[in-house]
């Protein structure tokens, strides 16, 4: 998933910003896994990046009055 821009999640619908939530979620996860398992050499960064990106659609949520 590419980074998100907080005004690409504004023009969401409420139920797409709960799938991408839980995409990124999930993509957390895995990416988690595979650098405590130490496979995860090459893009490091990528765990920041989805977690800002988590953050992103959370704040987009709170400001709109979303439950998650």
């Amino acid at each position: 998933m590419p980074n998100l821009k907080a005004k690409q999640l504004k023009g969401q619908e409420p139920d797409k910003l709960r799938e991408t939530l839980y995409d990124l979620r999930a993509e957390l996860s895995k990416l988690r896994s595979t650098a405590a398992r130490g496979l995860n050499k090459k893009d490091t960064g990528k765990i920041r990046k989805v977690r800002r990106d988590i953050a992103r659609v959370l704040t987009t949520m709170t400001e709109r009055g979303v439950a998650e």
